[in-house]
């Protein structure tokens, strides 16, 4: 395919001539700056149902030429020799894509040529900038682009308070106030959605501490750990078990029970705020227990019949709701422990077979 112009009498008029070596043009293509660009018809019919009803409709014969003529105004001469050419050959160049990208995106979708519009939507997406942003948004509304509006929206929700100084933003304060309350709509929405997310992070944590703090209870009341412990496990003669994996927790439970147990305050009924907390530390073991009968954690089996008694207890939504939360978290961290362990297990035994191989080889 070779691409020539020609002026004709010395008037600005430029004709872009395409030679192909089996079919003869039959189509001319008339652009803003009355460049004329010679086309095939059934090649534009099928590559664009747009024109192909237009090449279908009956031609009005005023004489002269007896090509068929189509008017594509409004973007660039060169923009639209592009297009042309990708309609009878799908190919598209970066600098093309840097220099014609918006018009092209525009011309697909008047045109419907689908897969040049994907094309241009992926290739504007990725060339958006600052300045340019807020009519690259204008276009992928009026392009109907959702994937390149949302682009668009984030990188000014991002960088909101350099894009306020651009011109295209004051433009459109100016002369499309929906759109700019549909962005500090989004803006809005966007910092919601942030703080609910980080909201949601605090309670998971939260939830997998509390989770952490039944299992230690269960721990130090079962087992025993540094410094308190069941009667039972407890010998002068012997010393007892050592810092268990989840020590700062199981440390400042044990130090809270220790103060439960000698409190004064908690005696005399006067109430105390570190009493308070371990006792619905307490409740909420009691909550998630299973094995209350057998259960050694003080104060659990008295909750269960305090519980099954009080209808006020079993009606508290919230409280229903957070031990709900925490035996989902404490069954999702018995399940990742388990996990854990079996890898190491894994781990463990292929480090003997390969130990026990080596040996082999050796000796």
């Amino acid at each position: 395919m070779a691409i020539t112009a020609t002026e004709n009498d010395g008037v600005s008029l430029i004709t872009v001539k395409i030679s192909y070596d089996l079919v003869e043009t039959d189509i001319e293509i008339i652009t803003s700056g009355r460049r004329r660009i010679p086309a095939h018809s059934g090649v534009l019919a099928a590559a664009s149902p747009v024109l192909k009803n237009i090449i279908e409709k009956p031609r009005k014969s005023h004489g002269g030429s007896s090509k068929r003529v189509i008017k594509i105004l409004g973007v660039p001469c060169d923009a639209v020799s592009v297009f042309i050419r990708f309609l009878n050959s799908p190919s598209l160049t970066e600098k093309e894509m840097e220099s014609y990208g918006i018009h092209l995106l525009a011309l697909s979708h008047v045109y419907m040529v689908t897969h040049l519009k994907q094309r241009c939507t992926k290739g504007v997406g990725e060339r958006v900038t600052v300045e340019n942003v807020v009519d690259v948004l204008q276009l992928a509304r009026l392009c109907d682009a959702p994937g390149l509006c949302l682009k668009c929206m984030r990188l000014i929700h991002s960088k909101f308070k350099t894009v306020e100084q651009t011109e295209g933003w004051k433009f459109l304060q100016e002369n499309d106030p929906f759109l700019e309350l549909d962005i500090l709509q989004f803006i809005d929405d966007a910092e919601s959605r942030k703080k609910r997310r980080r909201r949601h992070r605090r309670e998971q944590n939260l939830y997998m501490q509390l989770s952490e703090a039944m299992e230690c209870i269960e721990h130090i009341c079962t087992e025993g750990c540094t410094l308190v412990g069941p009667s039972s496990n407890l010998d002068n003669n012997k010393l007892k078990t050592g810092p268990c994996s989840a020590f700062s927790t199981c440390y400042g439970l044990q130090l809270l029970i220790r103060h439960f147990a000698v409190c004064k305050k908690r005696v005399d009924g006067k109430g105390c705020i570190r009493c308070k907390r371990m006792i619905q530390l307490l409740r909420l073991h009691s909550s998630i227990c299973d094995q209350s009968e057998s259960c050694r954690v003080p104060l659990c089996r008295q909750f269960k019949q305090r519980g099954e008694k009080d209808k006020k207890m079993v009606e508290d939504t919230k409280w229903n709701v957070l031990v709900r939360r925490v035996a989902s978290a404490k069954a999702m961290s018995s399940l990742s422990q388990s996990k854990k362990k079996k890898s190491e297990v894994l781990l463990k035994e292929e480090a003997e077979d390969f130990i026990r191989i080596r040996k082999t080889k050796f000796f």
